[in-house]
């Protein structure tokens, strides 16, 4: 390893303790509350929440497919491809807070929109990630390690730490994945945002809530995307 690529292990080695360390109180509090809340929701209801947001996804991936820019990095070293990785989460992140700001500005109708709009960009910058890092998106594994990747970002505890052991060990464990349990990631996507996300239906403080909260979103999203294929770059070149 070069003197970047010592610098990043180290920085990765961090990462990981902060992924699985144990859930504040107020986190487990948190969550047994949305526990509670999700329990009192008709299984019809989730059916419907969780077929809605699993076509969304899947139109998503696939759009994003078609619209990005495949080999960004062909031939770049680990130092380029983190540079222009950080390029591109600037720049998303521009446009989820203004996208955040607008629609929080709106109310309760406009508030509702961002969901699916927030939802597309993270997904869309996920896929520019992949190709930067050297992924092909046109091969399902892939896109199947990029929903894994934003479950990572956006988990409780328990599922944060499952998915964490599935992307270190990504290639043992893609020959025995099939497809994602769509109810528990829209389920454990919407406890994540919900709090937040509720304040930006405020009229008059939305705005300020959605712009910030979107920020946050994609800061914690592309910190957790940059160290996924960080983590899978390391596993490569230590694995020869």
């Amino acid at each position: 390893m070069n003197e970047y690529e010592e610098k990043v292990y180290k920085e990765l080695k961090l990462w990981r303790k902060k992924v699985l360390k144990d859930a504040s109180m107020f986190q487990k509090l948190s969550k047994k509350a949305q526990t509670k809340v999700n329990g009192m929701i008709p299984d019809k209801a989730h059916t419907i929440i969780t077929e809605a947001i699993r076509n969304m996804v899947k139109m998503t991936l696939v759009g994003s497919n078609l619209t990005t820019k495949k080999q960004q990095a062909m031939g770049k070293i680990l130092y380029d491809r983190d540079e222009l990785a950080k390029e591109k989460l600037t720049a998303y992140r521009k446009t989820a807070t203004v996208e955040g700001a607008g629609t929080g500005a709106g109310g309760i109708f406009l508030g509702l929109a961002d969901f699916p709009m927030l939802l597309t960009i993270k997904i869309k910058f996920l896929f520019e990630v992949a190709s930067i890092y050297g992924c092909d998106t046109n091969r399902y594994e892939e896109r199947l390690f990029i929903l894994h990747v934003f479950q990572l970002a956006f988990s409780p505890d328990t599922k944060r730490k499952e998915t964490f052991s599935i992307i270190e060990n990504w290639d043992h464990e893609k020959e025995h994945l099939v497809e994602l349990d769509w109810r528990e990631f829209q389920q454990n996507y919407r406890d994540y945002i919900d709090l937040i996300k509720m304040l930006q239906l405020v009229p008059g403080f939305g705005a300020i809530v959605g712009a910030y909260a979107n920020h946050n979103l994609l800061d914690t999203l592309g910190e957790t995307a940059m160290n996924a294929y960080r983590m899978r770059y390391f596993n490569s070149i230590l694995d020869k």
